[in-house]
């Protein structure tokens, strides 16, 4: 995980009041000693302070109230046919190639046949999506990586 990533789960475990040696915070965050050292020393750089209590029994305790960003964006697993979707997407946005898609409707009931320019992997909501320019519609678009049914990576390159 990042180290913005990990500051805030030891932030979220801390902040339940209970008391945690250097050596659990590590080993739940699955960094050295160390990092977690490093890692009350950004806090307290930030303004929230950490107490340290020495000792056979000593560890570090949150005392103050500190309101805690929920991490609220969690993908759903994709599936294997959309991750091979995925990689051709992220090959053609590196080669700037075009690609034709056949795409389900919202429903599933009609499939629309696209060219794209893709340009971005994205999250829409919690599935995976492409922003792309589309060809047809003649404007940049988001397509969900689960309602495309075929791709096929054109030679042309768009700019």
């Amino acid at each position: 995980m990042s180290k913005v990533s990990n500051v805030l789960d030891m932030l979220q475990y801390l902040s339940n009041g209970h008391k945690y040696k250097i050596a659990e915070l590590s080993e739940k965050l699955e960094v050295s000693p160390r990092m977690i050292r490093i890692y009350k020393d950004e806090l307290e750089k930030a303004g929230i302070y950490i107490e340290t209590i020495k000792g056979p029994y000593g560890g570090y305790v949150l005392r103050q109230n500190v309101t805690i960003p929920q991490r609220f964006i969690n993908p759903k697993p994709i599936d294997l046919n959309s991750k091979k979707i995925y990689n051709k997407l992220e090959k053609a946005i590196k080669q700037k190639q075009k690609c034709y898609i056949e795409y389900y409707s919202k429903n599933k009931k009609s499939l629309s046949k696209r060219i794209i320019h893709p340009y971005n992997l994205l999250l829409l909501g919690n599935e995976w999506g492409i922003a792309a320019y589309c060809e047809n519609k003649n404007e940049i678009r988001h397509f969900y990586l689960n309602r495309i049914r075929s791709i096929e990576e054109l030679k042309e390159i768009y700019k």
